[in-house]
């Protein structure tokens, strides 16, 4: 009788640990069906500059050595808009160069002045699709859509067509990275993020980028929003005294450069 308790006891643990299994199961597989991809491979820019190092010194990129200094990338998505002449005026009276993601529809097209200044004044400018369209739930068509306009109406402005882009919400998966390497387009997503727009907090905004910020950050803000450009010249000034130094994207990665079809974070 005490054989056959035990033996019941032990089946009846085996099915609850096979149920609780189950059950986690189906949830990861969940999370990985709603993520639109089951792993997403990034690429670091300390491993970039690391790989091309042993073949390129410093002056093939400027002035600056992300390699021996701390760098840090200031990076705006979704503008132009009606905030970025004064985000601009910011950028130049603080000498810190950024990366601008732009949106084509009511942007681009509303502020071509803007694209024009950006380039001029030494940013680099990118795409961050025509509409804001999530890539993932987009057919290969639409998705080549998505970003080829943008990178016409780019080149069109600024005689520079872009080489980098970044993906509505990040959502990338196969087909989009497959996409990208036809069009010559890296894919670069972010480090740091204030959520800004959650809020029009400018201290609240500061205070999450400086404490997400480290070496070789890439920070994710919107010029969109209110609270996003006052707390510009704070996040600048902090980290300036922690030793950082602002660059471009690609100027984090120099060096070395970003390849078509790969994402950078």
């Amino acid at each position: 009788m005490l054989s056959l308790t035990r033996k019941m006891t032990k089946t009846g643990t085996r099915l609850r640990t096979l149920a609780t299994f189950t059950t986690l199961t189906t949830a990861a597989a969940l999370t990985l069906a709603l993520s639109g991809c089951t792993k997403l491979e990034t690429t670091s820019p300390s491993s970039v500059r690391g790989a091309a190092g042993a073949q390129a010194g410093a002056a093939g990129f400027g002035t600056v050595d992300c390699g021996h200094v701390k760098c840090i990338a200031l990076t705006f998505d979704a503008g132009p808009s009606e905030n970025s002449a004064r985000l601009l005026d910011i950028l130049k009276e603080k000498r810190v160069p950024a990366t601008f993601f732009l949106l084509g529809k009511r942007h681009i097209d509303t502020y071509p002045e803007l694209v024009r200044r950006m380039a001029d004044e030494g940013h680099e400018v990118a795409s961050h699709t025509w509409t804001h369209k999530i890539l993932t739930d987009a057919e290969p068509d639409e998705i080549r859509e998505e970003l080829e306009r943008p990178n016409k109406e780019i080149e069109r402005l600024t005689g520079q067509r872009p080489s980098l882009m970044r993906p509505p919400q990040g959502r990338t998966d196969d087909t989009v990275h497959e996409i990208c390497r036809e069009l010559g387009l890296a894919e670069v997503l972010w480090s740091v993020t204030a959520k800004d727009y959650r809020t029009k907090d400018s201290d609240l905004i500061t205070e999450r980028v400086l404490d997400q910020s480290s070496r070789d950050g890439i920070i994710l803000l919107h010029d969109i929003y209110d609270g996003t450009v006052p707390a510009v010249p704070g996040i600048i000034d902090a980290l300036k005294k922690r030793g950082y130094v602002f660059v471009t994207v690609p100027q984090l990665l120099a060096p070395g450069k970003a390849e078509p079809g790969k994402v950078y974070r």
